[in-house]
C-alpha cells in the first residue's frame, strides 16, 4: 500500500489533510494550530513532497522523518506534524478494519467521560450553565471565571469576582460535578497565587494555565506556590517539553491536543510520560469533531485518563460537515467502533460552518493601551 496523493485545505480558523491511498483508502487529519492554519498548510504541502509513494503504515517511520527533515521546530511544525499523523492513523485503521484505539493498544475503558465548556463570568452566568450541564447529564463542567475587564482591576477586585463565580457554579451543581477552572494564561504570577488560594474551597478539580506558557520553568515554580491540582499544556508541542514541565514541577494534570503535540503517535508518548510522574491526562480540545473523535480513542487507550474536553459545538452545525461525528451519551462518549478514526470530512460543506478565530486586529488593550494577555 502506497500514498497517492495528499491534499492540505486551509480553511476559516483551521487546516484539514486528506491523504488517499492507492487502494482508495482515504484518511483525514486536522491541526490545532487555530491561529495560523494558513502556515501549517503550507508546511503540509511540503511534507507531500517526501509522503507521496510512501506507506502510509509505517507512522512512526515517518513521524520522525517529518518531524526532523528541517531544522526548525514550534507550533506551526508540529501541528503540520499532527494533521499527517492523523491521518495515517485514520488510514491504518481502515486497512485493518478496525478502531484506531485497538491499535494502540486496545481498551482501557468502554466509555469516556466528558467534561462540558461552558460560559461563567458572572454568578448569574456560572450558576445557570453549570445547573444546566449537570441537568444534560454531566459530571464535570469547566469556565473562565475571571471576570470581563479583569486587566483594569485593582487585586482586590479581580480576586473577589473569581471567587463569586466559582461559589455561584459550586453553589448550583453541590457535588454533583467537578468544577474546572480555565484561567486562559490571563494573570501574572502575583495575581493568580492569591486568585487561587481564593476559590481552593470550592475544591477545583484543578485550575488551568493561570499564567502565560512562555516559560516552563516559570511554570513548575508557580504550581509549587498554588496549593491546589494544576493543569497546562495546550500550547506545548513535544514530549521533550512536557518532560521538563513535570521534572520542574509543573503540574498533575497534563493538556496535550492531539492536533498540536504531534498527533496520536506523540501524545500517547506524552501520556506514558505523565503516567510515569504519577500525573493524569487531559487532553485539550474545542475546534472540530474530529479533533473530538482522535482525542476519544486516546482516551479510551490509555490507563491515566480523567476526564475530555468537550464543546457543543460538535452537536451544531458543524457535524454537518463531519459525517460520523460521535454521540454523546448523557456526560459520556462510548467506544467508537467504526475502521479508523469514524469520523469523515465533507470539504464542500465545512466552509459553510467554518470559523476565523484569529482577527490581527483585536488583540485585546487594557486602558492604558498596553497590550494585555491574550488567550
Amino acid at each position: 500500500m502506497r500514498i497517492e496523493s495528499v491534499e492540505s485545505h486551509a480553511i476559516g480558523g483551521t487546516q484539514v489533510v486528506r491523504i488517499v491511498t492507492e487502494s482508495g483508502i482515504v484518511g483525514w487529519g486536522q491541526t490545532a494550530c487555530w491561529a495560523y492554519p494558513e502556515a501549517v498548510d503550507a508546511v503540509v504541502q511540503k511534507f507531500a513532497t517526501y509522503l507521496v509513494g510512501q506507506d502510509p503504515r509505517r507512522i512512526e517511520h515517518h513521524w520522525n522523518y517529518l518531524y526532523r527533515m528541517g531544522p526548525f521546530r514550534g507550533s506551526v511544525l508540529s501541528g503540520a506534524v499532527s494533521a499527517v499523523d492523523l491521518a495515517l492513523w485514520d488510514i491504518k485503521g481502515k486497512h485493518f478494519g478496525v478502531p484506531v484505539w485497538e491499535l494502540l493498544g486496545g481498551k482501557s475503558r468502554d466509555k469516556v467521560r466528558l467534561y462540558l465548556l461552558m460560559g461563567g463570568d458572572t454568578p448569574e452566568s456560572a450558576a445557570a450553565n453549570a445547573r444546566a450541564a449537570v441537568d444534560d447529564g454531566f459530571t464535570a463542567i469547566k469556565f473562565d471565571p475571571i471576570p470581563h475587564g479583569f486587566g483594569d482591576m485593582t487585586l482586590h477586585a479581580l480576586v473577589a469576582g473569581v471567587e463569586a463565580n466559582v461559589e455561584a457554579a459550586r453553589d448550583a451543581v453541590g457535588g454533583r460535578a467537578d468544577i474546572i477552572l480555565e484561567l486562559h494564561r490571563k494573570l501574572t504570577p502575583l495575581q493568580a497565587i492569591p486568585v487561587a488560594e481564593a476559590v481552593r474551597r470550592f475544591q477545583p478539580l484543578f485550575i488551568e494555565d493561570p499564567i502565560q506558557i512562555d516559560s516552563i520553568q516559570s511554570q513548575g515554580e508557580i504550581s509549587k506556590r498554588i496549593n491546589a491540582p494544576f493543569a497546562n499544556g495546550e500550547r506545548l508541542h513535544t514530549i521533550w517539553e512536557f518532560r521538563e514541565l513535570l521534572v520542574a514541577g509543573g503540574t498533575q494534570f497534563v493538556r496535550p491536543d492531539v492536533g498540536l503535540a504531534g498527533g496520536l503517535t506523540h501524545v500517547k508518548k506524552i501520556a506514558a510520560i505523565a503516567e510515569s510522574f504519577h500525573a493524569a491526562v487531559v487532553t485539550h480540545n474545542f475546534l472540530t469533531p474530529l479533533l473530538t473523535a482522535a482525542s476519544i480513542h486516546l482516551d479510551v487507550s490509555i490507563p491515566n485518563f480523567v476526564a475530555q474536553e468537550y464543546s457543543k459545538g460538535d452537536e451544531g452545525p458543524m457535524a454537518r460537515a463531519y459525517p460520523g461525528t460521535l454521540k454523546r451519551d448523557g456526560g459520556y462518549i462510548h467506544a467508537p467502533d467504526a475502521p479508523g478514526l469514524g469520523v469523515e470530512v465533507d470539504l464542500a460543506i465545512l466552509p459553510e460552518v467554518g470559523r476565523t478565530l484569529l482577527n490581527p486586529l483585536r488583540n485585546p488593550l487594557r486602558d492604558d493601551g498596553s497590550v494585555l494577555y491574550a488567550v
